[in-house]
Formats: structure tokens, C-alpha cells, sequence
């Protein structure tokens, strides 16, 4: 049974920092293409940042700078390090990992004052 397991979400000041995980289990994470996307309330789901089994690394225009995607294939754990958070980034974060698309149960991130 695949499972996708996100953490490290919470409530942060604007211009703070989080780190997400996304745990895998019954797949070899480091196999996939493996992407964070998040939804706002009211939003579509959108991608933010994906990471190819190579290690190539894509984000969308409006983290660029901030966000860092990497993955630790020993811990079969993807990261999203976010900085300089912006109310904009309010959203749950999920993990997701293809070509099968597997999903995981989301995280929320809030960014307020």
C-alpha cells in the first residue's frame, strides 16, 4: 500500500520559514517524479515545485527564490523548504508523486500576523 505522509505545516508570521516532509512508504520515492502542490480556499490546486529521480528541480514563478525542493533517498522523504513566506502562500500543501499519482492527505500552512 503506497502512502504519502506530509508534516511540518503550521501558522507563521509573514517573512518566516517552514520546512514540509513528505514521507513515502511502498514506493522508492526516489524512482518517482516527485512534485508539492498546494490549494487555497476557493483556489484550484497548483503546482509549486517538483523534483525528477535526477534531481532536477522546477518551481512556479511565484516561488522562485524562496522555496527550495530536495529529497533525501535514504529517508525515502521529500522537503520543501519555504522561505520569506507571504500571506499569499496560505494553502494546504500536498505531496504528490508520479506517474501514478499518489497523493498524500495535505498539510496547512498559514501565513498571518
Amino acid at each position: 500500500q503506497v502512502q504519502l505522509v506530509e508534516s511540518g505545516g503550521g501558522l507563521v508570521q509573514p517573512g518566516g520559514s517552514l520546512r514540509l516532509s513528505c514521507v513515502a512508504s511502498g514506493i522508492i520515492s526516489s524512482t518517482y517524479f516527485m512534485g508539492w502542490y498546494r490549494q487555497a480556499p476557493g483556489l484550484q490546486r497548483e503546482l509549486v515545485a517538483t523534483i525528477t529521480s535526477g534531481g532536477i528541480t522546477n518551481y512556479v514563478d511565484s516561488v522562485k527564490g524562496r522555496f527550495t525542493i530536495s529529497r533525501d533517498n535514504a529517508k525515502n522523504t521529500v522537503y520543501l523548504q519555504m522561505n520569506s513566506l507571504k500571506p499569499e502562500d496560505t494553502a494546504v500543501y500536498y505531496c504528490n508523486a508520479k506517474p501514478f499519482d499518489y497523493w498524500g492527505q495535505g498539510t496547512q500552512v498559514t501565513v498571518s500576523s
